[in-house]
């Protein structure tokens, strides 16, 4: 993605929306960043304007004009990290809740409540929203399926096609563009985590729903757990009124961070990307490797299989953090079938690609080099004898 060409609707590129996006008004107000308003209530004298504007957002979801009203209803500061995403997905509105699992099942309810509770879905996803599906916690029922087969897959009640592309964790791609006319009428979801807008825009490809969790390149630093869906306006409103409801909202403090989080956002994914190609490189020419996983449009994750114990990579990292999540600033490394995806069925997980071999690793901003030297320690150490290990650990100390 050209970040320098202008987005769609907008005479500026990428980079500039990223920092001046939800900001525009600051200059007017006197103001360089952004207020918190960490206010759950708000005064009001005029209960009978109140109960047109309440009665207004029953109606249509649409957000109370005016002053706002309650903490629960919407958020000064966390509307501005909703402009500023749905400006650089190029949708009409966004709507942030308090987690991404909590985007994905306001998405649900919002379907359901309309009689269309069967999903078609397409593996691998998530763990947790594979589970989700799975599991008929909401009452959905899924229909799983390849691209291929999405359309013969609807039915009369299907509220919604749900993939992922990049997939978590095989970073497996789908043509978005011809999935979105596989569907029909019934709206697309794409989980847009892995790549960003900084590499692609699912809407232009489509996509009439665009989920994100936050916590993770949005917010770009590991210190914020939130979900967003950029969308547009009507389908919004309905989002509004299921966060509204169940009160999966997102802290005001949180919105803060991921408004500054997009300002960096382009910055962070071109510098992490270019990391995570040289890695990628680097493991496919390894013979302890045996299969990498890299994007054709980049990205700053690898998933890798490696000829040897995942377990002991894992135990022999030093600089790189064992850790879930993804998209912070510096480098982590987990192992899908043991956690993020440890929720799904064994053989669907293996059906889907996740192998018992798999690792995932999401590149930060760390020197290349300094990454290297970690993961050929640890590869070293997985790949050696029992009786070996200590030698080669030694060995690996003095590169």
């Amino acid at each position: 993605m050209d970040s320098t060409r202008a987005l769609p609707g907008s005479p500026r590129a990428l980079a500039t929306e990223a920092v001046h996006a939800g900001r525009d008004d600051l200059a007017r107000q006197g103001l360089h960043a952004p207020p918190i308003d960490l206010s759950t209530t708000y005064p009001s004298y005029d209960s009978r304007g109140e109960a047109a504007r309440i009665d207004a957002f029953a109606a249509t979801g649409a957000e109370p004009e005016g002053p706002p009203v309650y903490g629960r209803l919407g958020n000064p500061t966390v509307a501005r990290f909703e402009t500023a995403l749905a400006r650089l997905e190029g949708t009409g509105s966004a709507v942030a809740f308090a987690s991404g699992m909590a985007a994905l099942t306001a998405v649900l309810l919002v379907r359901a409540s309309a009689g269309l509770r069967h999903v078609v879905a397409v593996r691998p996803l998530y763990g947790c929203s594979d589970h989700l599906l799975t599991a008929g916690l909401l009452g959905s029922e899924v229909t799983w399926t390849d691209p291929a087969g999405i359309t013969d897959a609807l039915r009369p009640d299907t509220g919604l096609v749900l993939v992922e592309s990049p997939a978590n964790p095989t970073l497996a791609e789908l043509d978005l563009r011809a999935v979105a006319h596989a569907c029909g009428t019934v709206p697309l979801l794409a989980d847009n985590t892995f790549a960003t807008p900084v590499l692609q825009r699912p809407a232009e490809q489509g996509a009439r729903l665009v989920l994100h969790s936050a916590t993770k390149y949005l917010g770009g630093h590991g210190d914020v757990m939130a979900g967003v869906v950029a969308c547009d306006e009507e389908f919004a409103g309905q989002l509004r009124q299921v966060r509204f409801a169940t009160g999966g909202v997102l802290h005001p403090l949180a919105g803060y961070l991921l408004l500054r989080g997009l300002a960096t956002l382009p910055v962070r994914v071109r510098a992490a990307s270019a990391n995570a190609a040289e890695l990628a490189r680097r493991l496919a020419a390894d013979p302890r490797v045996s299969r990498v996983h890299y994007p054709r449009i980049g990205g700053a994750m690898i998933a890798f299989e490696v000829a040897g114990d995942p377990h002991e990579v894992i135990a022999a990292v030093r600089l790189i953090t064992p850790a879930v999540s993804l998209g912070s600033v510096d480098t982590l490394i987990q192992h899908p079938a043991s956690i993020s995806h440890r929720i799904v069925d064994a053989d669907d997980r293996r059906g889907a690609g996740v192998s018992d071999r798999l690792l995932r690793l999401s590149v930060g901003l760390e020197d290349v080099e300094d990454l290297w030297t970690d993961l050929d320690g640890a590869l070293g150490r997985a790949s050696a004898p029992a009786g070996a290990r200590g030698t080669a650990r030694q060995a690996t100390a003095k590169l």
